[in-house]
């Protein structure tokens, strides 16, 4: 049953950092693509600051500077095909996380997922991992901007049949906080994900969750 005090009826996470630890997964896929051309791999900390912004960008900053565009492009294509068949080789979900989304469930709080993953790359990982308890998940596709423009979150919105002043957006990076100021709705940051505290400060990030259960006391 709906607790009568509760602020929200909705909550949308993003994906990677905040769900699912994918980090090693990517990390395996761009350095097989930059082997693959001949291109020096990048360790687990450059990756960590590369990721937020989707996977194309992922490419872009992972390539040396001045790397032609047309290598770039067949960098990115070894990268998805790559990670199509290797994405949940390592990713896990972080700890207390299913717990969170089945108390959500219990309380009748709605719930999606908006990341700038590829649409079938948050297609298969939603399937495999979430379905049970969110009830849509909003990848990059063409025809609609990605994160931090406010498209895709509204769009879940949308989909939900919740306005965004009774939702509540939760992610890890400094992508995710300008995302949710963009459609103009309240954001909770997560600490466990792919950005340390002092990031998120310099990102201006307001309430914090150092553990999924805190998510609750915050609804």
């Amino acid at each position: 049953m709906k607790n009568s005090g509760q602020k929200y009826d909705a909550v949308i996470f993003d994906l990677d950092g905040t769900l699912l630890n994918t980090l090693d997964d990517l990390m395996d896929s761009v350095n097989y693509s930059l082997k693959k051309y001949g291109m020096p791999e990048r360790s687990y900390e450059e990756i960590r600051h590369f990721v937020g912004n989707g996977v194309q960008k992922l490419i872009e900053r992972a390539v040396p500077e001045g790397t032609e565009s047309d290598v770039i492009e067949r960098t990115f294509a070894a990268f998805e095909e790559h990670y199509m068949l290797h994405c949940n080789d390592k990713t896990h979900v972080y700890p207390g996380i299913m717990q969170l989304l089945a108390e959500l469930k219990k309380r009748d709080i709605k719930q999606a997922i908006v990341s700038n993953k590829l649409q079938s790359g948050v297609q298969s990982l939603y399937e495999l991992y979430f379905k049970e308890y969110v009830q849509t998940a909003i990848g990059a596709k063409d025809g609609i901007r990605k994160k931090p423009a406010p498209d895709t979150v509204l769009e879940a919105l949308r989909q939900l049949n919740v306005p965004k002043e009774r939702a509540v957006y939760v992610g890890d990076s400094e992508v995710d906080i300008a995302t949710a100021a963009n459609v103009g709705m309240d954001c909770i940051t997560v600490t466990w994900g792919f950005r340390n505290r002092q990031e998120l400060a310099e990102a201006k990030a307001a309430i914090y969750a150092d553990y999924p259960e805190e998510i609750l006391k915050l609804l």
